[in-house]
């Protein structure tokens, strides 16, 4: 198809320029409408407050009253003349963030099947009243299968989004796309803005080493508030998520008494670990209760791989079983059938109970929060109070009103808009 070179002037595109902060990448380099540029300072990994100031302004510039910008490796900065109505997002990260923020609606896309990403999403958002995930209509964007990736470059263009939320070094690695071609849809569609190698703090693409930055979860949350000019509104929520981890640190016991925790996917007889005590968004809702990880000795990948007789040298208390919650993985029925097997069987966390559905490491802040307050209670029942259960398919479980750990009800005003 022919790619919009001849596009009239005045699109909602014109409102949003960019500047790229990464000199001498091709990916990367190159700006419009604009010459600063962020500082490309780096930001520790933690779970600290949220860091007024770094990820943009929300006040208006003395150059251009109706503009504001954003910043946020591995981009650099982008201004805005207006709110983005129309945006491209891969992760359910971005897409729980637009939620968060109270632009949901302007979502038009999924990296992968819209259906099992909103079931997920409402699953979180279930006891959140006015909260909701609208997926009707939304584009996939990846049509690859076998576990490969492929987006075809021909969807963004007709998508015609006012923002990509996403990484752009993401896309470059993936097969079928070239640096050239990453910069032509920023060029030529809009800006792309997202950080997804924080998540385990792992290597981007050579074009992206050099400046890349790592942040926190708050941190990238920030950033892309300040891009849909709702700052207050994510500080708001994020002082949410600082009170939950206050509630959960002030009530820790001692690290002696803490349990060896493994974080793993079970397919087919096979266990894919990773680890709980290394850097990235993807342990946020982990890394707050400082519990041991079980697979600390080891050198733990992506391509790790454990048999049955494996992992019951390693026989962690607890396990924590990834995408447990309105996925494809239904953990109740494998830790069963774990039970019945000879070696898996005599697992410590098979045999005590303690096999539990766990978190999406892919989470945004409204998940956090949920998956904060699920694993205090599958760690600590007798401090958080016990995990009540959960039935594959089934939104997140009802907890007693004495046992929850966040206020559900000012949540949900925060992101209707309803809080002060």
């Amino acid at each position: 198809m022919e790619r919009d070179a001849d596009r009239p002037a005045g699109t909602r595109r014109d409102a949003i320029r960019y500047c790229g902060a990464v000199a001498g990448a091709g990916l990367l380099a190159g700006c419009s409408g604009t010459e600063s540029a962020p500082d490309g300072s780096d930001s520790a990994e933690g779970d600290g407050s949220v860091d007024d100031g770094s990820g943009g302004d929300d006040s208006p510039s003395e150059s251009d009253a109706d503009s504001y910008t954003a910043e946020m490796a591995p981009v650099g900065e982008v201004t805005f003349d207006s709110v983005p109505e129309d945006v491209m997002v891969y992760s359910l990260l971005y897409a729980d963030l637009a939620v968060a923020l109270g632009h949901g609606d302007a979502v038009n896309s999924l990296g992968f099947d819209a259906e099992a990403g909103g079931n997920t999403l409402d699953a979180y958002y279930a006891d959140l009243d006015g909260v909701s995930f609208d997926r009707e209509g939304l584009t996939q964007l990846n049509s690859g299968s076998g576990g490969g990736i492929s987006v075809d470059r021909e969807l963004l263009y007709e998508l015609d989004s006012d923002l990509h939320l996403a990484d752009p070094c993401l896309f470059a690695s993936f097969d079928g796309w070239s640096e050239d071609e990453v910069a032509d849809v920023r060029d030529r569609v809009a800006p792309w803005f997202g950080n997804v190698y924080s998540r385990r703090h792992s290597e981007p693409p050579e074009a992206c080493r050099d400046d890349y930055a790592y942040y926190t979860l708050p941190e990238i949350g920030e950033r892309v508030a300040a891009a849909f000019r709702e700052s207050e509104r994510f500080a708001q929520l994020d002082a949410v998520r600082r009170d939950l981890i206050e509630t959960i640190r002030s009530d820790l016991p001692p690290e002696s008494e803490r349990p060896t925790v493994a974080a793993l996917i079970y397919m087919d007889g096979t266990y894919y670990p990773s680890r709980t005590d290394g850097p990235g968004f993807a342990n946020a809702h982990v890394r707050p209760f400082d519990v041991p990880d079980a697979f600390a000795g080891d050198d733990v990948t992506y391509e790790t791989a454990y048999d049955h007789e494996q992992l019951l040298e390693v026989d962690p208390d607890v396990v924590l079983h990834q995408y447990g919650i309105a996925s494809y993985y239904d953990v109740g029925a494998t830790r069963e059938d774990l039970a019945d097997h000879p070696v898996a069987g005599e697992l410590s966390a098979v045999a005590n109970d303690r096999f539990y559905p766990s978190g999406d490491p892919v989470q945004g802040p409204i998940m956090n929060l949920f998956q904060l307050e699920m694993t205090a209670k599958q760690l600590f029942p007798d401090r958080f109070g016990a995990w009540p259960g959960y039935e594959h398919g089934d939104d997140y479980p009802e907890i007693p009103a004495d046992e929850r750990l966040f206020d559900r009800d000012a949540v949900a005003s925060i992101v209707t808009g309803g809080a002060e």
